[in-house]
């Protein structure tokens, strides 16, 4: 492997991943580290101001997706908050039924507490989907009756972009007396999730330019959910352990602007994905190039002839940083189980690379990563090992 280009020279494509924290978050992170040292739960004066500090980041939080400043409770980030709304809401209601519906494309913090539901007595039924990643409704519609009493689907797709109908699917839980949660980790500050008709919304920091380890979960008023973390009650018994006050306030500026540029990210995919479909020959688009059925965020291609794997690093030797799926496993290897889904092949599954951006992101940068990308497969098919 070449020597990688140092930090200052990198393009990171890799957004879905992880974000580079923002140079606002962390102005005024140093800020609340040098003077929000209050424990909020204390009743004196540091307390009460650091409490409402968080507070009105709740607000930040609660006005884009609809919900009021009091349905909003913060934890350690996506994968709590996906854990708490479905051990949580399962353990609430299961004197209700035993029935919970997701789809075969959620993310990991979804579905392995969905296999551990399963050996706890509950029924999980996973949804297909399409070749664009969209849940098959007529099986969804199927699958919901009277014992249904969780569904969760994911706002949008981490691996590749696709944007679910939440909305409609949520209405169609409701009508069977079901709960709907929505994974929306992708989705915040990408799409409008302000009446969604979710019950429950997970959201984390450090994929909007946030601080990693805080996050947030929306419950809304008279959903059932029981508390999975006990301890001193914080959270209004929700979610105990003293806040992450610091990240919190990080996590508040990151929300302001995270509904910023979102056009300038669309214009930075599709330049990405017109030059890829021009200059290089034999890729597969996984997932659908419908803007209206997609985040302008992450684009999934298969570079046939080619490892994915193998492409992945010889483009981070050129400074310029992507993705074969999910990042969010610890580095597990394997066959992504969101292309399995739409139907990819073991090629094409092995050649894919997802290339995520960012506002900070630039359309030279995409022109670089399209001539690199053009070079990088040209060399590989020229061996012929791949194929």
């Amino acid at each position: 492997m070449g020597q990688v280009v140092m930090w200052g020279n990198m393009i990171y494509l890799d957004n879905s991943s992880t974000t580079k924290q923002s140079k606002e978050v962390t102005e005024v992170m140093i800020r609340s580290f040098e003077k929000d040292f209050g424990n909020p739960s204390s009743l004196h004066e540091l307390g009460r101001t650091v409490q409402n500090r968080i507070n009105d980041v709740r607000g930040k939080i609660a006005k884009p997706i609809g919900f009021s400043d009091n349905e909003i409770f913060f934890t350690s980030g996506g994968t709590e908050s996906d854990n708490l709304a479905l051990f949580g809401a399962a353990d609430a209601r299961k004197r209700d039924g035993k029935r919970i519906i997701t789809t075969k494309i959620e993310h990991p913090a979804v579905l392995e507490p969905c296999r551990k539901l399963e050996k706890m007595g509950f029924e999980v039924v996973y949804i297909d989907v399409d070749k664009r990643g969209i849940p098959i409704l007529k099986q969804y519609e199927e699958a919901l009756n009277h014992k249904t009493i969780l569904v969760s689907v994911m706002a949008v797709n981490n691996e590749i972009g696709t944007v679910l109908p939440i909305e409609k699917m949520a209405e169609m839980a409701h009508d069977q007396g079901a709960l709907f949660h929505t994974d929306a980790v992708q989705g915040f500050g990408k799409i409008n999730l302000r009446g969604c008709g979710a019950d429950f919304i997970s959201i984390s920091a450090h994929k909007i330019h946030g601080p990693k380890g805080v996050g947030a979960i929306a419950v809304r008023k008279g959903s059932k959910i029981n508390a999975m973390m006990l301890g001193g009650g914080q959270e209004r018994g929700i979610r105990s352990g003293t806040e992450n006050i610091n990240g919190i306030i990080g996590f508040g500026k990151a929300v302001e602007m995270a509904y910023d540029g979102a056009e300038h990210l669309r214009l930075l995919k599709r330049r990405l994905l017109e030059g890829l479909k021009a200059e290089i020959s034999d890729i597969k688009i996984n997932g659908s190039e419908d803007e209206t059925i997609s985040t302008g965020s992450i684009l999934n291609v298969s570079f046939l002839g080619t490892r994915g794997e193998v492409l992945l690093h010889t483009l981070e030797s050129k400074g310029i940083f992507v993705s074969t799926g999910s990042a969010c496993s610890s580095n597990k290897k394997g066959k992504s189980h969101v292309l399995s889904a739409i139907g990819c092949s073991e090629k094409e599954i092995d050649s894919a690379i997802r290339f995520s951006v960012s506002g900070y992101n630039t359309p030279e940068e995409i022109d670089i990563t399209i001539e690199k990308t053009k070079a990088a497969v040209a060399g590989f098919r020229k061996l012929g090992s791949f194929r």
